[in-house]
């Protein structure tokens, strides 16, 4: 297993229905089916999150809510105002803030950013629809997230690749 692991989360389904400001979208009725189907993948997937860091959008939050609600004892959670809206840089930036107590981290976020995050660390276009994950690994501290060599260990909805044994 590598020595660093951030998994990338793209908020589920939103609903464009009731005109709210973009921060406040909730969850449409199909991302509520789909949260909680990537939830259990990552709970059953061997990775032990460490630290979940969320986009304060109501849709990142409620689908981390329900991904959290499938683990037998949910990782703490850190709600980062530089997460929502941020370019892929920015959320990079984020990640090598990341301090290096933590291994395995999640963010949970929204595209384009959370795309072309990936598709730097991962030197390949990496999609990421609603619900999808993308797991990257590496050795080193965060402060090097861009600057070694990544392995791209699952992407999909649901994840589709390596998961660690338990």
């Amino acid at each position: 297993m590598p020595e660093r692991t951030l998994i990338l989360l793209r908020h589920a389904k939103s609903d464009w229905s009731g005109g709210q400001a973009d921060v406040d979208r909730p969850l449409a009725e199909r991302g509520v089916r789909q949260a909680p189907r990537t939830g259990e993948w990552l709970a059953h997937s061997g990775y032990a999150i460490d630290l979940a860091v969320v986009s304060p959008a109501e849709r990142a939050r409620a689908t981390w809510d329900l991904v959290a609600a499938e683990f037998d004892s949910a990782p703490p959670i850190h709600v980062d105002e530089a997460v929502y809206a941020a370019s892929g840089g920015e959320l990079k930036g984020v990640v090598r803030a990341l301090p290096d107590t933590v291994h395995v981290v999640v963010l949970v976020g929204h595209n384009p950013g959370l795309e072309d995050l990936a598709g730097d660390l991962a030197g390949r276009p990496v999609p990421l629809p609603t619900s999808a994950v993308a797991v990257i690994g590496w050795e080193g501290p965060w402060l090097r997230a861009g600057r070694t060599p990544f392995a791209l260990l699952a992407q999909g909805r649901p994840p589709q690749g390596e998961v660690p044994p338990p």
